[in-house]
């Protein structure tokens, strides 16, 4: 079985990356800002996007009640972000004063788009903590104690 990230957050993801992209080329104090959050942001969204949001895929098949022994597979996925969770937090605080330094100085140079792209990404880090991480690691701990009957 094959465990894809669900399309809504990986269009998102791209969406993110483009205009973060778009916002390194602003120039002045704003572009540097937004590359610097992109050093920090971009390896980060690989580790997502390769362990962390795959398991969400199920979430619509669990939801209806289907679950089979090839869901399993899924499992080292959750377990691996719940062994690196404390790693994925630094990471967002890392991320988090990029960002409120973007946010700060797209303010002061009056580009209200980036400062928006700033806010943004700042609700999708607390989103991902609060509720995309733990929904991934639920779902390997629910499979775990389905499957194993």
């Amino acid at each position: 079985m094959e465990f894809n990230i669900p399309r809504s957050l990986k269009t998102e993801h791209e969406e993110l990356h483009s205009k973060l992209v778009e916002a390194s080329r602003a120039g002045g104090r704003t572009g540097d800002a937004a590359k610097a959050v992109a050093e920090v942001l971009y390896p980060h969204f690989e580790k997502e996007e390769g362990y962390a949001l795959p398991p969400l895929g199920l979430l619509p098949l669990l939801a209806e009640g289907n679950i089979s022994q090839d869901m399993a597979n899924v499992i080292p996925m959750t377990e691996r972000l719940k062994a690196e969770f404390p790693q994925m937090l630094r990471d967002h605080r890392l991320i988090l004063a990029a960002l409120q330094y973007l946010l700060e100085v797209a303010i002061k140079e009056n580009m209200p788009e980036y400062a928006h792209l700033a806010e943004n990404l700042i609700l999708h880090n607390q989103t991902e903590e609060e509720v995309l991480y733990p929904a991934s690691i639920l779902i390997g701990e629910y499979l775990k104690l389905r499957l194993e009957k």
